[in-house]
């Protein structure tokens, strides 16, 4: 059965092109890890999940001034945060912890916020004016889920200006690449060099005095911030993975399936990069017509 899920997806995001991840498998032994888990290195990016958690700050801003434009000639003021877009949300850590150090989550703009009570913004002529009406609501379906956006109204209609009828396209791709990311993660525990970093980094833990069967089920066990803050676990966790290069062999094998899987479905990418591309080229006419306008902010 299909999971139908209504995502506020806000505004959509950039695409970057697809970058060559190295396929080669990783040895069984020990591998030293180039840099300690604990440093301040780019979280490492898989080719999906780059293609997912890559931004386009300037469609995001393009929308955001189509939005407020479109809802100042409706007769209200909408005054969504500047800056910042979906891709700026925390990357997905698939593999447990990954630093000691607290990672600083930005949160994306969410125009679809329930409104104050009380104010103008929580009137139904303001609602219908920024995400239309219900049952015009379109649905995009990837294998196993479906998502959910305004059909007409002022989110609707910026989306439109900068997609055009690529819309609906662009938002497949996105649930389809959503669902290929998650469903490597799974597929990667049956990868050889994987599993053999999973074992070195279980005997380093039973070194330690800890019987943990992998880190995603370790830090899954520690519910609370206060308690992976005191947990020595954690701090052994970090140590195993560093001294047995788990999180390069880790990453680097998931990026062989995501890999893998691109592949296999070129035309998502190709589809991603064309969209992403008319994204980028009316975002750009949106925004130099913005500058020889007056603000409507």
């Amino acid at each position: 059965m299909r999971k139908t899920l209504l995502l506020a997806l806000g505004l959509v995001v950039g695409a970057a092109p697809l970058s060559g991840c190295g396929t080669t498998p990783e040895p069984d032994g020990r591998a030293a890890s180039a840099t300690r888990v604990d440093t301040a290195e780019p979280h490492r990016r898989p080719p999906v999940t780059e293609l997912l958690f890559t931004p386009s700050i300037r469609s995001h801003e393009a929308q955001r001034r189509l939005a407020i434009a479109c809802m100042a000639n409706r007769g209200f003021r909408y005054a969504p945060g500047a800056g910042g877009s979906e891709g700026d949300t925390q990357l997905p850590q698939p593999f447990g912890l990954e630093s000691a150090t607290p990672s600083t989550e930005s949160t994306p703009p969410a125009p679809e916020t329930p409104p104050k009570p009380g104010g103008p913004e929580s009137t139904a002529a303001y609602g219908q004016a920024l995400f239309g009406d219900q049952d015009k609501r379109v649905t995009a379906k990837g294998s196993l889920m479906s998502v959910s956006r305004p059909g007409n109204g002022c989110l609707a209609e910026a989306e439109k200006r900068v997609l055009g009828d690529g819309r609906m396209r662009w938002l497949q791709v996105r649930i389809m690449l959503f669902e290929a990311q998650e469903q490597a993660r799974t597929d990667v525990e049956k990868d050889p060099a994987f599993k053999a970093a999973t074992a070195r980094w279980r005997t380093c833990m039973n070194r330690a005095g800890f019987t943990e069967p992998d880190p995603v089920r370790l830090l899954a066990s520690l519910r609370t911030a206060e308690a992976r803050a005191s947990s020595t676990a954690l701090a052994a966790d970090l140590r195993c993975k560093d001294e047995t290069g788990y999180l390069d062999t880790a990453y680097s094998r998931l990026a062989a399936v995501q890999q893998r899987w691109l592949d296999r479905n070129p035309a998502v990418a190709e589809d991603w990069k064309a969209l992403a591309a008319r994204q980028e080229r009316e975002s750009r006419a949106v925004l130099s017509a913005a500058a020889t306008s007056p603000r409507s902010e």
